[in-house]
């Protein structure tokens, strides 16, 4: 089938208005899962009076088992953007910039299974509920610690944006807003985060832990019924293969250039390797990832977990094929104004032209509510980041564990504004380069934590100083990528090596920069005899699990039993 003309489909989408049909199902199944959210504040243990420590608002009491395990970062990881951006990558410039994400999630499942079970029985006996308390209990360095921790807050947040830029996504293909109307365009966006705020607030992790099932199932099967029907309808498998290679191999007037490969020549096999590995790397140092880990109840709950989540890898796989199957459709996403391309409305777009509103209403639903599990894990993370390693650690040392949840209760509702402020108020574009530039910062904790979980034997400083080298070398080799048509700078993440023509992801040339100073200056300052900060683990720390008696002990202290209720 070929494309339809752009101006058929977009008189098409111009008098077709609002959906009623599809936003009703969207907005039952929203509703939905806001009332899952607050009932879920008495799920598990919850409840009114037990929601008042980390471990319990921020942790879920870290008492979820295989299943729940499953859907938390399988809803965590694979979020609303992922849904909406790989397939939008595919269609708008081939499979180097789309389909990556399929092998990065491959490779990224046995990094779990080796490092997150060593970091769960260290946190689980310790106490600790950031990456960024680890490396402080670890080297002794609070101002390692301090910058493990405004990493993390800082890359999570454009992250968080970006959900709400899913949501968006939907709500535009829907047609409910106004263009000419910027509180009107947004207040649907707005209703949406006032929701995620209010439950978040209320019921902490539990919430989207329970909200992630109903998200995964939808996903599920939106995808298999699109998979498996729409192929049939546009002429088959072969047909919208051509039908994207025709497109990926004809020049754009905008660029001079083609869209991108559609196989990927041998000058794009460095850039597609590093950028799979290096957000491989990435994924799990992220602040919502690790809280997700450390809510388990066990470290073979991780280990079961790392061998059955690359089932949504499979998912992702038939969702990225879905940019071709939009290409073969002649999907033609637009904004409201019937006049700009966003591709990251061609999922959407493809699902309300093609199938029944009811069902389209499902899938649009499905990408909706998976924006609201990542977003308020990620608000969580940062939240537990700030009051754990900011306001604890330099401002209030003697926190009870009833105020460092308040205080982790209402940064959580910061971040989310944050995000929410971000998204309205600035470019689309700006919230994606942010989020390619945290990619970047995020991997230079990478060797602070992992390597802390088998050895000691960085200096702290050298490992400060390899952080601060990897993140201005990061920052500034992003800047330098300029975007081909808005010729803004932080236009992409794949650069030059330095000296070369050998293109490869930024955050992993500048991990690289980050080793090697951390290792040079590690001799240096050994053999200086400069002192090193004290290390509060010990080995069998490393390996202990549920039952371990120092584990009873600590989950014992970790209940507060003072203090007026907040």
């Amino acid at each position: 089938m070929s494309a339809l003309p752009s101006a058929v489909v977009t008189a098409t989408q111009a008098a077709r208005g609002v959906d009623v049909t599809a936003l009703v199902v969207v907005v039952v199944l929203f509703v939905l899962v806001g009332v899952l959210g607050f009932y879920a504040a008495r799920w598990r243990g919850g409840g009114t009076d037990g929601l008042h420590s980390l471990d319990e608002w921020g942790l879920g009491g870290r008492k979820f088992g295989s299943w729940i395990t499953w859907f938390l970062l399988g809803g965590d990881l694979y979020t609303a953007y992922t849904f909406v951006a790989v397939p939008a990558a595919m269609w708008a410039a081939g499979s180097v910039s789309g389909f990556f994400a399929v092998p990065y999630t491959i490779v990224l499942y046995p990094i779990v299974f080796l490092l997150m079970a060593r970091l769960w029985s260290v946190s689980k006996r310790h106490g600790f509920v950031t990456t960024a308390d680890f490396v402080g209990g670890r080297y002794g360095s609070k101002p390692l610690s301090l910058a493990i921790a405004v990493t993390g807050i800082i890359a999570t947040m454009p992250y968080i944006a970006l959900q709400l830029v899913g949501i968006k996504a939907v709500l535009t293909v829907l047609g409910v807003g106004s263009p000419g109307n910027w509180f009107l365009n947004d207040l649907p966006l707005i209703i949406a985060f006032v929701v995620l705020a209010a439950y978040t607030y209320t019921s902490g992790l539990r919430a989207p832990a329970m909200i992630a099932v109903v998200k995964d199932v939808l996903i599920y099967l939106a995808v298999i019924v699109a998979i498996i029907y729409l192929p049939t309808k546009f002429g088959g498998w072969e047909h919208i293969f051509g039908a994207a290679q025709e497109k990926m191999t004809t020049v754009n007037p905008a660029t001079g250039k083609v869209p991108g490969p559609f196989i990927p020549g041998a000058d794009s096999y460095s850039a597609y390797a590093t950028l799979a590995l290096g957000s491989a790397m990435a994924l799990f140092m992220y602040p919502h990832s690790i809280t997700g880990v450390l809510a388990t109840k066990s470290r073979n709950t991780i280990r079961k977990n790392a061998a059955v989540l690359p089932l949504y890898s499979l998912v992702l796989g038939f969702l990225a094929l879905l940019g071709y199957v939009a290409i073969a459709a002649g999907t033609h996403p637009v904004e409201l104004d019937g006049k700009t391309i966003n591709p990251q409305l061609v999922v959407p777009q493809l699902f309300l032209d093609n199938f029944p509103s009811w069902f389209a209403g499902v899938a649009l639903a499905a990408i909706a509510v998976g924006a609201l599990v990542p977003a308020a894990i990620m608000s969580i993370a940062a939240a537990n980041l700030f009051t754990r390693n900011i306001y604890k650690d330099f401002f209030k040392p003697d926190a009870t564990p009833r105020q460092e949840a308040q205080m982790s209760k209402v940064i959580s509702l910061v971040v989310k504004f944050g995000a929410l402020i971000f998204v309205i108020a600035m470019d689309q574009s700006t919230a994606i380069n942010m989020q390619l530039l945290g990619g970047i910062w995020i991997l230079q904790t990478f060797p602070s934590i992992v390597t802390g979980l088998y050895t000691r034997w960085f200096h702290r400083w050298a490992l400060f100083a390899g952080w601060a080298a990897g993140i201005i070398f990061g920052t500034a080799a992003a800047y330098n990528v300029v975007n081909p048509v808005t010729h803004a700078h932080f236009g992409g993440s794949i650069a030059a090596i330095p000296g070369t023509d050998v293109k490869v992801y930024i955050a992993i040339t500048a991990f690289v920069v980050n080793a090697l100073v951390a290792v040079i200056l590690t001799f240096i300052l050994r053999a200086l005899k400069v002192r090193e900060g004290k290390d509060i683990t010990k080995t069998s720390d490393y390996g202990a699990n549920e039952d371990d008696p120092e584990v009873s002990a600590f989950a014992a202290r970790s209940v507060d039993t003072t203090g007026p209720v907040i």
